[in-house]
C-alpha cells in the first residue's frame, strides 16, 4: 500500500514526479478542473453571499473515482497542483471532494508547490508543505462569479438585442473593443503626404546619405515640404549654392549601451514567439506546457524549464550561479557583468513568489536536446535559453558619430552612423520588435572618418515623397503588449481571450492581423453605448488589481461581489426593459433610398452589415457594405451571370457575396434558394464509380476545402475529400482508389469504401 498519494493535473508531470519521489508515493492526475459551477442559472446565489454550486466536470468523472478509490489505500495526500490561483483551486477542490465522500478521515493533506520538475525542487517542496491558501482560492472563486454574472446576464440579452448564440465575457470584451476601436480608427484615418531631401555625399572614395534638417535657418519638421513642386525648388536652390561640395561643421562621437531584456514572463514569451517563430499564444503554451511538464531525455523525463505562467522577472539564486558560471565557460570571463543583473517588473502585482521563465539547467544547451525535442518545443526551448543567457551577460556597446554639413550656413544636412564595437549579449540574443519600430541594432551604417572644416563631394541631391500610414491592425504580439498594458486580464488568460474572440467569429485573423467582423462591431458598440463602465479598460484593470488584492489577503471576496454585482444587475434590468433590438442592429444614415425617398439605415444581416431601406417591406432596396467598409452596389444590379439561368426556375443567376467568400446564386431568391460554386470545377477524366456516365470532378466546399464528385451532381450525389485515381480496387474491385496523406502513414493509396478497408503505403511519412 502506497504511503503517501500525490494529485497533479496532467499524466506527464506525474510521470515525471514519480521518478524523483520513489515507491512510497503514488502520484495521480486529476486531468485539469474536476469541478465546475453548474451550466446554468443560479449557479452563484447572488441572494445568499454569493455561494456557489459546483458539479463535477463530466468527463473528468471517471479521473474523479481514480482519485477517491487511490485515497482510501493511502496515509497521506499532498496536493501538487499547478503554483497559482487555478492550481489552488484545483487542489482546493479536490480536497473537498476527498472530504465529501469520507475518504480522508484524520488522513493529513498537505499542499505542495514548486516552480520547476527538477528532482531538487520536489523534494524540497514535499520536505515543506504547507495549507491550502483560502486567499489564492477565493480570488480565483471571485474571478470564476465575475466571469459567470457577466456571461449568464449580458449574454441572453445580446441574444435579444442583437442575434442568438452570441457570448459577452467581462475580459473578452474589453479585449475586444481595443481591436474595434483600432479598425475604426483605421477608417478613419487620412493619409498625408509629405517629403524629405537628402544628400548623396562621398568622402575618401567611401558614399553616404545625410538628410536635410535645416532651410534656411529653419528646422525641416515633418510636413515642412509636402508636394514635389516645393521639394524640387528646394533641391534646385540647394544644388545652386552648394556647387557640388558641402563642407563638414561638427562632428559628434558617443559611446552608448545597450542591455539586455529581462527573462521571459508569460506575456512577453507569447509575444516573442508570435515575432520570432509565428506561433500562436494557445499554441505557445501548450508547448511551454509540455516542456515544463518534462520530455523523455537520456536521463528520463525531465522538466526543461520553470513554471511558464509568471509575471515574475526573478531568477533562483542557484540558476543564476550556474548561468553565470557557463557564461564564463563558453563565452569569456569579459562577458560576466561585475554584479548580478536584476530587472524590475511592469506588472502591477507579480505572481506570487513565482520566478521568470527559465531553463531549469543552463547547461542543457537547445542543441544537446534537438534530439528529444519536436521541432517546435526546440525552437521554443531555443528562444527560452537564449533570453535567459543573455540576461545575464554584459550590455553591448556601440559607438554612434553624427555628422553635419552645409551647402552654406542657412542649409544644414546630418549624416548618422553606428557600429557595434563590443556585441556582450548580443553574442546570443536580440529581442524582436512590432511593426513599423526600427530596431537600432539592425543594419549598422559606417561614416568615412571626417573632421570639422573638411569638404566632401556632393553626388546627388534627391527628393523622397512619402505618405503618413494608419496604425497597423493588432497581430497576436501586439493585443497581448496591449491587453498587458490596460490590465486586461493576466497572463494565463491572454491564450483564452484571443481563441474566444476568434471562436465566437468576433474578429478574424487575416494576414497575421485581427479585423474586427461586423457582429464584433455591432456587440462592441452595444456594450460600449450601454455598459460602457464595464467594458472600459481601466475599470477592467482595476477589478484585475483588487482580485490580486484578495489573493494577498487584503480584501474580502464576497463584499467585491457585491460592489459588482448591485449596479451591474440594475444596469441590465433597465436596458431591458427600454432598448429595443432595433437601436442596437440599426444605424439611420443622412441619406434617402433612391428608389422610394424614405431614410436608409445601415443594418446587421444575417451575416454581415447592409443598407436597407426604412420602408420595407414595401420597398425592397438593399445594397451591400464591402468588407473594407465601403458601399457596394445595390444588390439588385448584382453582376448576372451571362448566358445562364436558373436550373430550377428560370431566373437570371447572380455573383453574390456570402460568408465564405463570393458565390452563384438565383435572383429570385428567397423564393428560389439555388447556389453553386463561383469557381469552375476541375475535371479529373475518372469516371464516377457508382453511376459510370459522369466524370469525377475538383470542387471547392463552402469553406474551401477540397472534394471530388460526379459530374451529374444533384442526380448522382457519389463524392469523396481524397483524391480518386484510376485504379481498381484489389481487395473488393471498386473502380477506383484515393490518395490519403496523414502525418502517421505518409501517402497511402486506399479504398474509398469504408466497408473494404484495403489501404497500401506509396511514400513513408517525414521524420
Amino acid at each position: 500500500m502506497a504511503k503517501h498519494l500525490v494529485i497533479v493535473e496532467s499524466p506527464a508531470k506525474a510521470k515525471t514526479i514519480k521518478k524523483y519521489l520513489g515507491p512510497d508515493f503514488e502520484v495521480i492526475a486529476s486531468y485539469g478542473h474536476v469541478r465546475d459551477l453548474l451550466p446554468k442559472k443560479g449557479a452563484v446565489d447572488t441572494e445568499h453571499d454569493f455561494a456557489m454550486k459546483y458539479e463535477i466536470i463530466e468527463k473528468n468523472a471517471k479521473h474523479v473515482t481514480a482519485i477517491v478509490s487511490a485515497m482510501k489505500k493511502a496515509n497521506a495526500l499532498y496536493l501538487a497542483t499547478d503554483p497559482d490561483r487555478e492550481g489552488e483551486a484545483i487542489s482546493w477542490h479536490i480536497y473537498n471532494i476527498l472530504k465529501e465522500k469520507k475518504v480522508l478521515a484524520k488522513k493529513p493533506a498537505h499542499r505542495v508547490v514548486f516552480h520547476e520538475i527538477t528532482k531538487t525542487a520536489i523534494q524540497k517542496a514535499v520536505s515543506e508543505p504547507r495549507d491550502i491558501s483560502m486567499e489564492l482560492v477565493n480570488a480565483q472563486q471571485a474571478r470564476r462569479a465575475l466571469d459567470y454574472l457577466v456571461g449568464f446576464n449580458l449574454s441572453p440579452l445580446l441574444w435579444r438585442k442583437v442575434r442568438r448564440g452570441l457570448s459577452a465575457g467581462r475580459v473578452q470584451s474589453p479585449a475586444l473593443r481595443l481591436i474595434v476601436e483600432r479598425e475604426e480608427e483605421i477608417e478613419r484615418f487620412v493619409s498625408q503626404e509629405y517629403w524629405d531631401i537628402t544628400a548623396e555625399v562621398e568622402a575618401e572614395k567611401q558614399p553616404f546619405t545625410a538628410k536635410l534638417q535645416m532651410y534656411n535657418a529653419e528646422k525641416v519638421e515633418q510636413f515642412t515640404i509636402t508636394n514635389t513642386e516645393q521639394a524640387e525648388a528646394i533641391k534646385a536652390v540647394l544644388l545652386r549654392e552648394a556647387q557640388g561640395k558641402l563642407k563638414v561643421i561638427s562632428v559628434e562621437k558617443k559611446q552608448r549601451k545597450r542591455n539586455p531584456a529581462a527573462p521571459f514572463i508569460t506575456s512577453t514569451l507569447q509575444q516573442e514567439s508570435a515575432r520570432k517563430l509565428g506561433l500562436t499564444a494557445e499554441r505557445t503554451m501548450r508547448i511551454a506546457q509540455q516542456l515544463y511538464e518534462g520530455i523523455e531525455i537520456d536521463i528520463g523525463s525531465t522538466g526543461l524549464i520553470s513554471y511558464m505562467r509568471t509575471d515574475s522577472v526573478n531568477l533562483a539564486a542557484e540558476a543564476l550561479q550556474e548561468i553565470r558560471a557557463f557564461i564564463e565557460e563558453r563565452y569569456g570571463k569579459e562577458n560576466v557583468p561585475e554584479e548580478i543583473r536584476t530587472y524590475k517588473t511592469k506588472a502591477k502585482n507579480a505572481q506570487e513568489a513565482h520566478e521568470a521563465i527559465r531553463p531549469t539547467s543552463a547547461l542543457r544547451t537547445p542543441e544537446s536536446l534537438k534530439d528529444y525535442l519536436t521541432p517546435e518545443q526546440f525552437k521554443l526551448y531555443d528562444l527560452i535559453w537564449k533570453r535567459t543567457i543573455a540576461s545575464q551577460m554584459i550590455s553591448a556597446t556601440i559607438d554612434t558619430v553624427a555628422v553635419e554639413l552645409c551647402a552654406t550656413p542657412p542649409h544644414i544636412f546630418r549624416a548618422t552612423g553606428s557600429v557595434i564595437t563590443d556585441l556582450g549579449f548580443m553574442h546570443v540574443y536580440q529581442e524582436g520588435v512590432d511593426d513599423n519600430k526600427i530596431e537600432e541594432s539592425g543594419e549598422e551604417r559606417l561614416l568615412p572618418a571626417l573632421a570639422e572644416g573638411d569638404v566632401v563631394s556632393l553626388q546627388a541631391v534627391k527628393c523622397n515623397q512619402h505618405f503618413t500610414e494608419a496604425p497597423p491592425r493588432f497581430s497576436e504580439a501586439t493585443l497581448i503588449k496591449a491587453l498587458e498594458e490596460c490590465g486586461i486580464g493576466r497572463p494565463s488568460t491572454y491564450a483564452s481571450i484571443i481563441s474566444t474572440l476568434q471562436r465566437r467569429e468576433y474578429a478574424l485573423l487575416e494576414n497575421k492581423r485581427f479585423k474586427p467582423t461586423d457582429v464584433g462591431r455591432v456587440v462592441t458598440h452595444f456594450l460600449t453605448q450601454y455598459f460602457n463602465r464595464y467594458v472600459d479598460f481601466n475599470f477592467t484593470a482595476q477589478l484585475e488589481d483588487e482580485l490580486d488584492a484578495i489573493a494577498r489577503g487584503e480584501k474580502e471576496w464576497v463584499p467585491l461581489m457585491h460592489e459588482f454585482w448591485d449596479p451591474f444587475k440594475t444596469q441590465v434590468d433597465e436596458i431591458t426593459e427600454t432598448v429595443k433590438r432595433k437601436d442596437v442592429t440599426q444605424e439611420t444614415l443622412e441619406e434617402n433610398c433612391p428608389q422610394c425617398g424614405k431614410p436608409l439605415t445601415l443594418r446587421l444581416g444575417r451575416r454581415d452589415r447592409f443598407i436597407g431601406c426604412t420602408g420595407y417591406p414595401e420597398c425592397t432596396y438593399t445594397r451591400s457594405v464591402n468588407s473594407d467598409g465601403q458601399e457596394g452596389e445595390a444588390e439588385q444590379h448584382a453582376e448576372e451571370v451571362a448566358g445562364r439561368q436558373c436550373p430550377d426556375c428560370g431566373h437570371a443567376l447572380n455573383v453574390k457575396q456570402g460568408r465564405y467568400g463570393k458565390f452563384i446564386g438565383c435572383s429570385n431568391y428567397p423564393k428560389c434558394k439555388h447556389v453553386e460554386s463561383l469557381q469552375k470545377a476541375a475535371d479529373t477524366g475518372i469516371e464516377c464509380p457508382e453511376c459510370r456516365q459522369g466524370k469525377m470532378l475538383k470542387r471547392r466546399s463552402r469553406r474551401g476545402k477540397v472534394f471530388f464528385s460526379c459530374s451529374r451532381y444533384p442526380d448522382c450525389k457519389y463524392a469523396t475529400w481524397n483524391e480518386p485515381i484510376a485504379q481498381p480496387c484489389p481487395t473488393c474491385a471498386w473502380p477506383l482508389l484515393t490518395i490519403k496523406i496523414t502525418k502517421k502513414k505518409g501517402t497511402e493509396h486506399v479504398c474509398p469504401r469504408a466497408t473494404c478497408g484495403f489501404s497500401i503505403q506509396v511514400e513513408k511519412p517525414e521524420a
